[in-house]
């Protein structure tokens, strides 16, 4: 398996966490792996580590503004031992879960570009071949949903992004969508803790009966 943490492939990317490292000399600045269970039946699919989240702590929506709402909800439906993250060694286990990013390098005003994500895709295949059949995928946004497509070669077509969208995939793993726990989508209320709980409830009744 490719190591994440030495890839330098997207020059744009590689450059760019060199200049964040010059500002913040303190924060990780390279490419996040993706971090959990390795045994994981739900694998979380995120865009890309956040400048001052997990870019800065080097563990996947760790210290993210995004990342609390998620780890909240994780722990509510039993895959987290604890309901905050902020750093590497702060004792958080996921429970029969793994998170990963799309991307796994900090992009420019969060925005990856298309032959970035391409690029990273390889990475993203490595991770979903080791689940087994009767996992499931959350897609955290639509570019993360088609990450995931374009990894398993499926016509993107035929596999529709929409919120709590439920897609059953060639390999026996369910896919499904949310929007992404961000700020953003929180505070224009485009996704509320509600909306985002109903999805991990079906998730977790899914994988009990699984």
């Amino acid at each position: 398996m490719d190591t994440v943490i030495n890839c330098r492939r997207c020059r744009r990317l590689t450059a760019f966490r060199a200049s964040v490292q010059q500002e913040f000399p303190d924060y990780y600045c390279l490419p996040v792996d993706s971090f959990g269970d390795h045994s994981a039946r739900l694998l979380i699919v995120g865009l890309a580590p956040g400048k001052h989240g997990a870019n800065a702590t080097g563990r996947a929506f760790t210290g993210d503004a995004s990342g609390k709402l998620l780890f909240e909800t994780l722990h509510k439906f039993g895959f987290a031992n604890k309901s905050n993250s902020v750093a590497r060694d702060d004792g958080m286990i996921l429970k029969s879960c793994r998170i990963t990013n799309a991307v796994k390098c900090l992009p420019p005003q969060n925005k990856p570009l298309s032959g970035e994500i391409n690029q990273c895709n390889h990475f993203l295949r490595q991770e979903i071949n080791s689940l087994s059949s009767g996992s499931i995928i959350l897609a955290l946004g639509a570019i993360a949903h088609k990450a995931v497509v374009k990894a398993l070669n499926l016509p993107q077509k035929c596999y529709k992004f929409a919120h709590h969208a439920q897609h059953q995939l060639c390999t026996g793993i369910k896919l499904i969508d949310s929007y992404h726990c961000s700020r953003y989508n929180t505070q224009t209320r485009r996704l509320s803790v509600n909306m985002f709980e109903q999805v991990f409830a079906d998730i977790r009744i899914r994988l009990d009966c699984g």
